[in-house]
């Protein structure tokens, strides 16, 4: 029926392939359409009006027209015929030409193919040119109409799809009150739905319906929002809506992209109006507890540095990833200060204050179950976090130290972690005092290093001898420990061999290859035998290892006394490191590897080996 072709600087023409010569222009943006005038009055009662009155100035006008064409005779036919047409503009026609051109159609009695993404556009269409019922029976406000309630409406997808395409038609749409039915169709909708199957998962469905809501401009977004808070929607969906939202939207969320996912680009004065709305739209409480949603908020809390956000914001933020702190990873705490007044790498504060929002929480549920693993999990995340911000040159070893003891000393089973932070920070900073370095390693609980730490640590020549004094007296504990237990095993082994019988019987029995295999309590005992004589080695092996330990610690506690020059190196060393300690065996059930280093000359073959 039409078919579309370039002209002149106007852009595209449009003639309707009837076989009439078109009377009417309508000219839509770029796009220039040919049409006919009695189909159109048909339909329309605004172009009904417009052509009625271009006509009545039509005679009026006539003899102008004849002097103008006299002067150019060079003038085509066509032209000519132009000039007798109706001409018709519509510069901010809504859903521009594609949308007029299916009105046109329309109005030619040409089958029309409705969708959720053009049903909005039509139906404000129909309104700029007066479609309506009562102009023309079934006309296309009816037909737009009554899709929308039947099939828009009704579905979710469709819903957020049409709410969609209402960005570009403001304000019309906005007068047809195609945006108020479908916020309210949407957060329904949503309302109604089990908020399970809104949660994040490791690998994200792109299907999921609250992916599809990201698809939004921020203001629609907003008013979406405020109405599913006005329908009661479950707070969970509500707070992972704006998740998901922000991670597309603003920048710094995913830091695969550093980029936002949205088409348009907006300035860093949307992105934090954008940044402080949803934030402040977030719930008090935390329910989206996942890695995907720590690390969002994470995103979210560098952006608002960037941005220079408000305190608010920054706050809740920090308080809700504190809430959920164990479903962090490091590279989530390892965030570059961005304050001028700051002199190092990593925004230390920051991840102390959310280590303290973090401990409230805990105190808070003390005795609820999980506590204690979230606490355990966030001892080893903050000991990874303190190996790599040791590194920085610009750490005081007052910040360092401040965040060592900052967790409680139920959040670390060993200290093997914590041990590997302060030797990276010592060995780093080789210039810092004497005194600074023995606050670095006081941070450690040596009654907490398992053997293989210990063992390192003695032969650590960067770390202060007083540090390296109470590993070895600790070690010795250890090995005293292991060795009276060593006893009891032994003695009990012999015991039960005194009290056995001997072989009183023996039983063959038959394998399916046909061999026998003679099994029995004859077996029993001299496996028992064995393990005996195995044990027995292994305590004389011990019980050498103890007694070069106390030549060692008789050596250093004879140099302490001369360093100190106060009390008896008895009185000294019993308060310092005596009976106010707990003994432990150091087997760690997470071994740390440590790397090895050359020890100091004078226990380098002392301690290079346990037997």
């Amino acid at each position: 029926m039409a078919a579309s072709m370039p002209t002149n600087s106007k852009g595209q023409a449009w003639f309707c392939s009837t076989g009439l010569p078109s009377d009417v222009i309508v000219d839509v943006d770029d796009m220039t359409f040919h049409l006919h005038k009695f189909p159109l009055m048909a339909k329309s009662k605004k172009l009904h009006e417009l052509i009625t009155e271009q006509e009545a100035n039509f005679t009026s006008n006539t003899v102008d027209h004849k002097e103008i064409h006299e002067e150019n005779e060079t003038k085509t036919e066509t032209t000519k015929t132009e000039e007798q047409c109706c001409h018709i503009r519509f510069p901010n026609f809504p859903g521009g030409p594609k949308t007029f051109e299916m009105a046109a159609k329309f109005c030619y009695t040409v089958k029309i193919e409705l969708s959720s993404s053009n049903v909005a556009a039509l139906r404000c269409a129909g309104e700029t040119l007066e479609m309506t019922e009562e102009y023309s029976e079934d006309n296309i406000i009816s037909k737009t109409e009554r899709f929308l309630s039947q099939t828009v409406l009704q579905s979710l997808s469709d819903s957020i799809e049409t709410l969609k395409s209402c960005e570009h038609l403001m304000p019309i749409v906005e007068d047809v009150g195609i945006v108020t039915r479908c916020i309210d169709s949407i957060s329904l909708m949503v309302s109604s739905m089990d908020p399970s199957q809104f949660g994040w998962s490791v690998n994200e469905a792109p299907t999921n319906k609250l992916d599809e809501l990201t698809v939004l401009n921020p203001q629609l977004f907003k008013r979406l929002i405020i109405a599913m808070k006005g329908k009661n929607v479950n707070h969970e969906i509500i707070e992972n809506c704006l998740l998901r939202y922000a991670k597309k939207h603003i920048s710094g969320t995913n830091r695969a992209t550093r980029k936002p996912q949205c088409s348009y680009k907006p300035s860093e004065i949307d992105q934090k109006e954008l940044l402080e709305t949803i934030v402040t739209n977030l719930s008090k409480q935390t329910y989206s507890r996942s890695s995907q949603a720590v690390k969002i908020l994470f995103g979210m809390l560098r952006s608002a540095n960037i941005l220079n956000a408000s305190d608010f914001c920054k706050s809740t933020l920090e308080k809700k990833i504190g809430y959920q702190f164990e479903q962090a990873t490091l590279d989530d705490l390892l965030m570059p200060s961005y304050s001028y007044l700051s002199e190092t790498l990593y925004d230390v504060d920051c991840v102390k204050r959310i280590l303290s929002q973090f401990l409230t929480q805990s105190q808070d549920l003390n005795g609820v179950e999980d506590t204690q693993a979230a606490l355990t999990l966030v001892g080893k995340l903050i000991d990874g976090y303190l190996s790599e911000i040791a590194l920085d040159a610009n750490l005081k070893p007052e910040k360092f130290c401040e965040l060592a003891v900052a967790l409680p000393e139920q959040a670390r089973i060993y200290d093997d972690g914590l041990y590997r932070s302060v030797d990276v920070y010592i060995k780093a900073h080789p210039w810092i005092a004497e005194a600074d370095r023995e606050k670095i390693s006081g941070v450690l609980d040596c009654r907490k290093l398992t053997l293989e730490a210990c063992t390192h640590a003695a032969q650590n020549e960067r770390l202060p001898l007083r540090a390296v004094v109470q590993v070895l007296f600790f070690e010795q504990l250890q090995l005293r420990q292991a060795i009276a237990g060593t006893i009891m095993a032994t003695e009990m082994v012999a015991s039960d061999s005194e009290r056995s019988p001997g072989p009183t019987r023996q039983e063959t029995v038959e394998q399916h290859d046909g061999t026998t295999v003679v099994e029995g309590e004859e077996v029993t005992w001299r496996e028992a035998v064995r393990e005996n004589q195995v044990l027995r080695i292994g305590m004389d092996s011990m019980r050498t290892r103890v007694h070069e330990l106390e030549r060692e610690c008789t050596t250093m506690k004879k140099a302490i006394e001369k360093i100190d020059k106060v009390g008896g190196p008895t009185g000294w060393f019993t308060k310092k490191f005596g009976c106010t300690f707990k003994t432990q065996v150091c087997d760690s059930h997470e071994p740390t590897v440590v790397e090895t280093r050359k020890g100091r000359n004078n226990r380098t073959n002392r301690h290079r080996h346990v037997s």
